[in-house]
C-alpha cells in the first residue's frame, strides 16, 4: 500500500546534521531505527523500572517490553493510516530512552537534586543521548539520526512553545539545526505518542492486577474495561480470572485503537492535508481519539494514581528508590574522583567555565544511565559497611 501523501516520506527526509552516505539498502527511518536498537540505552531498558523493580519478578513490565509494546501498537495504527511505519518505529523504540533507574521516582529524585543545575527531564536527555551521550561512530558523538525522528522524538508531546523555558539541551541543538520547535511534529510522531499512552493505560492495569494491587472488582469500575469484562464473562462462562484479564486487556486496546483511527480519519477529512507540513502547521493535533475516550485516559491516569502508583508497596519501593539516587548523587558531586575513569576524564578536561554545572549534569548522565540492577550495587559498595570493596 503507498504511502499517504500527508506521511513523511524517507525520499524527502532532510537528511542529518552530519551528512553520511545515503545507505543502498535502508531508508533514512530504517536506519535510524536499527541505530536505536544497536544502542547502549536502549539495552539498558531491559533492567530499568516500569512500575515495578525488574527483579521482584519476571513477569512485569520493564522499560524495555513497555517501549517494544509501544512500537507495537505504533506500527499497526501507520499502517491503518497509511503512514511511514519505519519512522513511527524509530520514534516508539527512542521515546523512553532517556528514564533513569527506578521510572518515575528515580527520575523525580535526580530532578529535585538538579534544580541548581536546570533540573533533569527524561525527555531532555532522551535527546541528550541521541545527540550527544550514545559515542559509537567515528565521526560523531550521538546517533546522527535523521531531522524527521528527531522532530518525532523531541515534539512527540506536542509543540515546545517559545514563551516557555526550552531544555538547554534541545535549543542548544536547535541553534544549530532548526526543529521547528513551534509546530506539531509529523503524524508519525503523533501515532507514537498515543500509542505509548495506549500502552502504559492498558499494561499497567494487567500489572497491577498481577501483582495483587487491583482486583478485577476494581477494574470493573473503569469505562471501557466495565463494559468487556462483562461481555467476556457472558462469551466465556467459566474463563479463568488470568485469561478473563488477558482477554479484557486485548480488547480495551482494540477498542481505543479503533476509536482513534475512528476520530484522525474524521480530522484527516476536515483538514485534508496534501503534505507533511499541512499537520505540521495545523495548530492541533491531527493525530487524537475521541474526546471521549480522551476522557476516558484522564479517569484511567486517576485511577492508576489512587489505587496503584500510591499503593503502600510501591511507596516503599519509590522511598528506597529515592534515596538511592539522591545519595548516589550527592556522593559523586562531593567525590568525584570515585566516579569511573573515563567519566573523571570528561570532568579534567573542563576548562572551568560554568565547571560545577557541567560536573553535576554529567554526574546525572552517569546516575541516569543506571540500571535498577547496577543502582543498587553501587549504592551497596559505597554505603555498606560490612565489607570494604
Amino acid at each position: 500500500m503507498p504511502l499517504a501523501p500527508y506521511a513523511t516520506h524517507a525520499d524527502k527526509s532532510k537528511g542529518r546534521l552530519i551528512v553520511e552516505p545515503v545507505s543502498a539498502t535502508r531508508t533514512a527511518y530504517q536506519r535510524d531505527r536499527d541505530r536505536i536498537v544497536h544502542s547502549g540505552a536502549f539495552r539498558k531498558l531491559r533492567n530499568k523500572t516500569q512500575v515495578f523493580v525488574e527483579f521482584e519478578g519476571d513477569f512485569y513490565r520493564t522499560r524495555l517490553t513497555h517501549t517494544l509494546e509501544v512500537a507495537q501498537i505504533a506500527r499497526s495504527i501507520s499502517r491503518q493510516l497509511n503512514l511511514d511505519e519505519d519512522l513511527t518505529e524509530a520514534i516508539a523504540l527512542a521515546h523512553d530512552l532517556g528514564h533513569t533507574c527506578f521510572g518515575h521516582r528515580g527520575e523525580e529524585a535526580l530532578n529535585a537534586v538538579m534544580q541548581p543545575y536546570g533540573g533533569f527531564d527524561h525527555n531532555e536527555q532522551t535527546f541528550r543521548i541521541l545527540t550527544e551521550l550514545e559515542r559509537r561512530y567515528p565521526n560523531f558523538d550521538g546517533l546522527n539520526l535523521s531531522w524527521e525522528t528527531l522532530e518525532g522524538i523531541v515534539k512527540h508531546n506536542g509543540p515546545l512553545a517559545p514563551e516557555k523555558k526550552i531544555p538547554p539541551t534541545i535549543a542548544a541543538f536547535n541553534e544549530k539545526w532548526d526543529m521547528e520547535l513551534g509546530n506539531w511534529c509529523g503524524p508519525e510522531g503523533q501515532v507514537a505518542a498515543l500509542a505509548d499512552d495506549i500502552a502504559y493505560n492498558s499494561h499497567d492495569v494487567d500489572d497491577g492486577v498481577r501483582a495483587g494491587l487491583l482486583t478485577l472488582d476494581d477494574v470493573a469500575a473503569l469505562p471501557v474495561f466495565s463494559a468487556v469484562l462483562a461481555e467476556s464473562r457472558k462469551n466465556y462462562p467459566g474463563i479463568t480470572d488470568d485469561k478473563l484479564l488477558h482477554e479484557t486487556v486485548r480488547q480495551v486496546i482494540g477498542f481505543i485503537v479503533n476509536d482513534l483511527l475512528t476520530a484522525t480519519r474524521e480530522n484527516l477529512a476536515k483538514l485534508k492535508p496534501e503534505r507533511v507540513e499541512d499537520i505540521r502547521g495545523a495548530g492541533r493535533a491531527t493525530v487524537s481519539c475521541s474526546t471521549e475516550t480522551q476522557g476516558h485516559f484522564r479517569t484511567f491516569r486517576d485511577f492508576l494514581m489512587q489505587k496503584m502508583y500510591r499503593h503502600s508497596q510501591v511507596n516503599r519501593f519509590n522511598a528506597k528508590a529515592e534515596r538511592i539516587v539522591t545519595d548516589l548523587f550527592h556522593f559523586f558531586v562531593k567525590y568525584p574522583n570515585c566516579l569511573p575513569p573515563d567519566w573523571q576524564a570528561e570532568i579534567a578536561a573542563f576548562d572551568g567555565k560554568n565547571e560545577e554545572a557541567r560536573r553535576a549534569r554529567l554526574i546525572a548522565d552517569y546516575i541516569a544511565g543506571m540500571t535498577d540492577r547496577y543502582a543498587v550495587t553501587e549504592y551497596n559498595r559505597l554505603f555498606s559497611m560490612e565489607k570494604f570493596v
